[in-house]
């Protein structure tokens, strides 16, 4: 049961501290043990995999004789080696771990079509380099650009459709209308720690898998599924990963699998570690989108009607793509009201990776869409983007009904708004701007504004839900173990704060262990911003019921009522009389009272119906905005970013170092992707050509602005949140919205802000260079 939060009014804080990263001297030291780091076992085996050298194929044969000569060699199977279920699709069973055997479709450049098994790792992988030699298949054409797939009818899962009021008929009364077509590219996850699973075998058939994963409990039922064995015979562990951004959810699914099954065939530990090449050619990214929209207005910029087809590009198989268009529908309105809106979805089959969840999951390509359009709005009519902005936010009390049909609560977005806007003098610095780009014919300054909100909950409602376990030890020691993954980004952290908060405890005395699941069962990923929400609840409601239990002993052998039992500093006050937490823990062992607690927490008042694409599927909404200045180079294309302020609302956070410092990366993780980070195929053989850092940019320290000022808006969660805060995991990833609008703004100034810039992102150097050409053009 969830039961409402009943702190003591003087229990010491250590909830709102800012507290270091519980690992961050590890970390900087690199004594902080990631998968590959283990001690590896006597014995264990290297795997690697053989690839698809075609975008599009029926495979004919694999001559895995030749594989198997190779020096080092120990074992190389196909799909039929696999002893149960050759499938690691999360929703739906199109996605198979190694391609099938004879007349199976190979899907697209990099897909594994056979696993190698040898000694050491560099032999596993020169063997697997034999792939183009001994695969034999025949050539079909590829479909690699989603608008083509689209035109063709190829899609994973069926369109999905939303829609209020009559669109159509707004369009159509409207005094004026916009019709735009641009998209957004896709994004690498670039996940400092790759892809890496090492698994060993165990008594009575068990496996053991140490798999860098932010879903453990669906790399145990995969791995099940595929060794033919019950989920109680695999355990999935993972400390801590380099990194996942969603990466890791569903798509290490595949690599622990193949390391399980060479395992079980070899009776052997074996770990299996992508190459960073091969990573990019094996697993997906974030959906790149294409977007048909149509948008009615008023004089003052003011929607009231428009239509929206956007295409992602889904890959070869579904993966998430289903959840990931709904949450895309579902964050087209931004933060704005918009009266009659018809959104179509199509998530289209290519012969590419199968793209997956990434920090946003959606969100941000939804949103992004409405963004652009209100922009060209201001722009053809003279107005600040600004100022029809703010025209179209939800109101409060009125016009704060979402398109899906769930109310706008705690909106506060234009107080927000305008906090930042006088904060960092937006008014002061547009003019600057604009005297600047009267005076300066080569170089352009763009400045802009843009605002987020972001609902946090997943959207399939069962996945809200979470469990821990809290053990408390005889010297007052307290060891915490949840459903929640480590990935860089402090969720251990925040929980140990929480169960250190609850109990009254020093920071210090509470540890976190590595997820693991024999110890919390049928775990959610470590996904949708819902970290420390669910995992946080969950910790504590174990930690209370541990409290509780004490309060009641303490009462019971010195007097007084348990709610009047006081927990703070490491010290327990109860009838006037204090002691060491350690000293009531060791009474109350002897009187047999329970020093561990299970723990559960499931999110209240979530509903969907995805037959109607409407209900509740957000607990609360997380608003921010963020203001960019940039600097263009009309010559070369090549920008700058000048400055950034952000004001980003995480409730009352739980650690403000570690909310800022994600707000941070996430900015300039999408800044990378709006504009500078560019995927490109081959378009004759189908092959990912920018495959590694040396073909694919992502942002350096060089790139991050001199002045970059980051505030927390500061507002408790109205929402009985963990201590009422707001996840920050995925929302800051809309802030650097502005970055790309910035961008707009500047090549708009070439032209005297009479053209509307046909700027789509990433606004590399090369594509700020041809917008920049074809202002001029039309001005």
């Amino acid at each position: 049961m969830n039961r409402p939060e009943t702190l003591p009014a003087d229990t010491a804080a250590e909830v709102g501290r800012s507290r270091p990263h519980e690992s961050a001297a590890a970390h900087v030291a690199g004594r902080a043990p990631y998968t590959d780091d283990l001690p590896e076992l006597a014995g264990t085996l290297h795997a690697a995999l053989g690839l698809s050298p075609l975008a599009h194929g029926v495979l004919r044969a694999v001559d895995l004789a030749r594989v198997l000569a190779m020096p080092g060699v120990v074992d190389a199977f196909c799909a039929d080696a696999i002893p149960g279920e050759n499938q690691c699709g999360s929703l739906v069973k199109d996605d198979p771990i190694l391609v099938g055997g004879a007349g199976a479709t190979l899907r697209h450049v990099g897909q594994p079509v056979f696993a190698v098994v040898a000694r050491t790792r560099e032999a596993a992988r020169r063997a697997a380099a034999l792939a183009r030699e001994v695969i034999s298949a025949e050539t079909l054409p590829p479909v690699l650009d989603a608008l083509q797939a689209h035109a063709a009818g190829q899609y994973v899962v069926p369109p999905l459709k939303l829609a209020r009021g009559d669109a159509a008929a707004a369009l159509a009364a409207a005094p004026h209308r916009v019709e735009l077509d641009f998209g957004v590219g896709g994004q690498e996850h670039f996940y400092l720690e790759g892809q890496i699973a090492y698994a060993l075998p165990q008594e009575q058939g068990g496996m053991k898998v140490l798999c860098s994963t932010q879903h453990p409990s669906e790399m145990q039922h995969l791995v099940a599924h595929a060794l033919h064995c019950a989920s109680h015979a695999v355990q999935v562990e993972c400390r801590r990963m380099g990194g996942g951004f969603g990466g890791k959810e569903s798509q290490s699914a595949l690599i622990a699998c193949v390391a399980a099954v060479a395992a079980r065939r070899t009776g052997r530990p074996v770990k299996l570690r992508l190459d960073r090449d091969d990573d990019f050619l094996i697993t997906g990214r974030r959906h790149g989108f294409r977007y048909r929209l149509a948008l009615g207005h008023d004089e003052e910029g003011r929607v009231l009607g428009a239509e929206v087809v956007m295409v992602a590009n889904a890959g070869h198989s579904a993966d998430l793509s289903g959840p990931v268009m709904t949450r895309a529908l579902c964050h087209f309105d931004n933060a704005y009201w918009l009266p009659n809106v018809a959104m179509q979805g199509y998530a289209a089959r290519t012969n590419t990776q199968s793209n997956t969840a990434f920090r946003g999951f959606g969100g941000p390509q939804g949103a992004f869409a409405i963004e652009y359009a209100l922009d060209s709005v201001a722009r053809r009519l003279g107005r600040d983007a600004l100022e029809v902005r703010r025209a179209n936010f939800y109101g409060v009390g009125e016009r704060d009904i979402t398109p899906y049909g769930q109310p706008v609560d705690d909106n506060i977005i234009a107080p927000l708004v305008d906090e930042l806007a006088a904060g960092c003098g937006y008014a002061v610095r547009r003019e600057a701007v604009a005297a600047f780009n009267a005076t300066s014919p080569v170089l352009k300054k763009g400045l802009a504004l843009t605002p987020l909100k972001f609902g946090i909950s997943f959207n399939v409602v069962h996945l809200n839900q979470a469990g821990a376990l809290v053990h408390v030890y005889l010297d007052g020691s307290v060891l915490v173990n949840h459903g929640g993954t480590e990935m860089g980004q402090g969720l251990n952290t925040k929980v140990a704060q929480v169960v250190a908060h609850e109990l009254g405890l020093p920071f210090e005395a509470v540890r976190v262990s590595a997820t693991d699941t024999q110890k919390i069962a049928n775990t959610s990923a470590t996904a949708a911003s819902t970290g420390s929400d669910l995992n946080g609840k969950a910790a504590q409601d174990a930690a209370r019921r541990i409290r509780e239990r004490l309060a009641a002993f303490a009462a019971k052998r010195w007097g007084g009522e348990p709610q009047e039992v006081l927990f703070a500093n490491g010290r327990v006050v109860v009838a006037g009389q204090a002691m060491d937490f350690a000293e009531l823990c060791n009474a109350a062992y002897l009187e047999r009272v329970q020093l561990w607690s299970e723990g559960f927490y499931a999110t209240p008042g979530l509903s969907w119906d995805r037959q109607t694409m409407s209900g509740n599927p957000f607990y609360y909404f997380a608003w921010g905005a963020a203001c960019s200045e940039v600097l263009i180079d009309t010559l070369t294309g090549e920008w700058r970013l000048v400055r950034a302020d952000v004001l980003h609302d995480v409730g009352a956070s739980l650690n403000p170092a570690l909310d800022i410092g994600q707000i941070e990366g996430g900015f300039i993780q999408g800044m990378g992707w709006m504009t500078m980070e560019e995927l490109v195929w081959n378009p004759r053989t189908g092959a990912l050509a920018t495959h590694a850092p040396s073909t694919y940019k992502i942002p350096t320290a060089n790139d991050v602005p001199a002045e970059f000022n980051v505030h927390l808006y500061g507002r408790p969660n109205a929402r009985d949140s963990i201590h009422r805060s707001k996840a920050v995991g995925e929302p800051p990833l809309l802030l650097p919205f502005s970055v790309f609008f910035a961008i707009r703004d500047a090549v708009s100034a070439v032209g005297g802000h009479r053209v509307d810039p046909p700027l789509s992102a990433p606004a590399t150097g090369e594509a700020i260079l041809a917008a920049v050409q074809a202002v001029r053009a039309a001005a």
